[in-house]
């Protein structure tokens, strides 16, 4: 197997039709006076638009990303893209440790970049010593990599990454980081090969599925209860996911404006901004990620982890070390401790930083590159 060199490459006749259909948007009076209280609100979304169709420079925006090294490799028989940065290393350092970075929904390899930078180069870009090989995989279905054959699991996905690591990269050992879906993918990498898997680091809280031997703390309970509260109010999304996949994509294929506004409403609630996008999201980001689903035509493949996702298996007690960095979300607020050791065996870091949320190697990522240097540290030549 082997992976081939792959540059972004939107068309110019790609890019008139946007900018066509922007500019043909038709917008909704705010459902509440309040900011953003009906989701997102429709003053803000027409300014996103008016800049996405004249202002954004989707040719820088696309020259910064070709910066990066991509590259596209079949694995069990369909496309996986994925950003691959070498580690930069000086006489008389280690190796670089391997490690990949998978990122959730809604959003994309993009993430990650920022972190990955400093891990590669830790001495060029003034960190401390210890590189790392960094792999960044777009999910299946997201953007350049193709939905695999069977349901879209975790577990499944960990299978496509193992050999992406092993086979097509060559790595005999390797490190694994992520969170939302991909915190799953990286939990089930932890448990499925531990030969291979150095450790798993995560930015989302875990729950057991199997309390019965062992009933919750109160700690817990009442950590779950106030999880159950806040997904009452946040579940909506989800549920047409889940349930209405295409219904809801054939809408967002098809109008960009719409397809930002679904974005953007999770960006803003999930990241540590304070109900303020622009002080995690400058407009460029938002629309690097936007023009990218839009590019790709892939919101719709992006919802298929949500339809397949009652074909998750719970996953089992994982014996590889473990770091939980725990992501400063609503979600998460109250998360104890003890439900994430309910699931690693060896949990040997544990951090609560109260910054970045949902997406926090993009909103954090010297938080995020200092504290994976500080658990995969001593276990670069362990095992």
């Amino acid at each position: 197997m082997t992976a081939k060199p792959f540059q972004i490459s939107v068309s110019d006749d790609v890019l008139a039709d946007l900018r066509l259909r922007l500019a043909r948007t038709r917008f909704t009076q705010p459902s509440d006076a309040a900011f953003w209280a009906a989701g997102t609100d429709p003053r803000y979304l027409r300014e996103l638009v008016a800049y996405w169709a004249d202002g954004f420079d989707w040719p820088a925006a696309e020259r910064a990303l070709n910066a990066y090294p991509h590259y596209v490799a079949e694995v069990a028989g369909r496309q996986v893209h994925f950003v691959h940065l070498r580690g930069t290393v000086a006489d008389g350092e280690p190796a670089p440790l391997p490690l990949v970075m998978t990122h959730g929904w809604p959003s994309s390899f993009a993430e990650m970049l920022a972190a990955a930078r400093l891990l590669a180069d830790p001495a060029g870009t003034g960190g401390r010593a210890g590189a790392f090989d960094v792999v960044i995989p777009s999910l299946p279905g997201f953007l350049y990599s193709d939905l695999p054959r069977r349901p879209f699991t975790r577990r499944g996905v960990a299978g496509l990454w193992h050999e992406l690591m092993t086979q097509v990269l060559g790595y005999r050992r390797f490190g694994a980081f992520g969170g939302d879906i991909g915190g799953g993918v990286t939990q089930w990498l932890g448990a499925l090969y531990p030969r291979e898997v150095a450790g798993v680091h995560i930015t989302s809280a875990v729950v057991t599925a199997d309390f019965a031997s062992d009933p919750p703390t109160a700690a817990e309970q009442a950590y779950l209860r106030a999880r159950d509260e806040y997904d009452v109010r946040d579940q909506g999304y989800s549920e047409i996911m889940c349930t209405r996949p295409d219904t809801l994509a054939a809408a967002l294929a098809d109008s960009p404006a719409g397809l930002v506004a679904w974005i953007i409403d999770k960006y803003r609630d999930w990241s540590d901004c304070g109900g303020d996008l622009e002080t995690r999201w400058d407009k460029d980001t938002l629309l690097t990620v936007a023009t990218l689903y839009w590019a790709t035509g892939t919101i719709g493949s992006s919802f298929r982890q949500y339809y397949d996702y009652s074909l998750n298996e719970p996953v089992p007690r994982i014996s590889v070390p473990a770091a939980v960095t725990l992501s400063n979300e609503p979600a998460y607020a109250g998360y104890p401790r003890s439900l994430a050791e309910r699931v690693f065996a060896d949990l040997r870091h544990w951090s609560t930083p109260q910054r970045g949320g949902h997406f926090m190697a993009h909103e954090e990522p010297e938080q995020v590159a200092a504290e994976l240097r500080s658990f995969f540290g001593p276990l670069r030549s362990a095992g």
